[in-house]
């Protein structure tokens, strides 16, 4: 099983093309094809890690995505964040989350904490 690390973005594109090989024909669990498979992917995974970064989404934006998945209105976060004009002030990014509301979202909604702990990429009205 010859596997180098990717150091090249040459390196990268053969890896791809490997992997890609593997994805097509799956090898069998416990098979040295398997492994070599796996130590594949964890080498691309590291890889595009690296050099391909994937920013977390702006809190409001986060929390306009969870509603739209789970079909949820303004009304419906009142709960986690407090009442109705409060939840628009957050929407409309007239208002910073607290922690308490962060926590709230957290617990209840499952948005990731990373993704409202950090500060709004946008500022906030005035």
């Amino acid at each position: 099983m010859e596997i180098r690390p990717i150091k090249t973005e040459e390196d990268y594109k053969a890896a791809l093309r490997q992997v890609s090989a593997y994805f097509d024909n799956e090898p069998v669990p416990g098979t040295a094809e398997a492994d070599r498979f796996e130590v594949l992917i964890t080498l691309v995974e590291a890889y595009e890690a690296k050099y391909f970064p994937i920013d977390l989404p702006d809190p409001v934006e986060a929390i306009k995505f969870r509603m739209d998945q789970a079909g949820l209105t303004p009304k419906d976060l009142v709960p986690a964040i407090g009442r109705l004009n409060r939840v628009y002030e957050i929407l409309n990014r007239k208002r910073p989350l607290t922690l308490h509301m962060i926590w709230n979202l957290h617990q209840k909604l499952g948005i990731p904490a990373e993704c409202l702990i950090q500060p709004p990429k946008q500022p906030l009205a005035t």
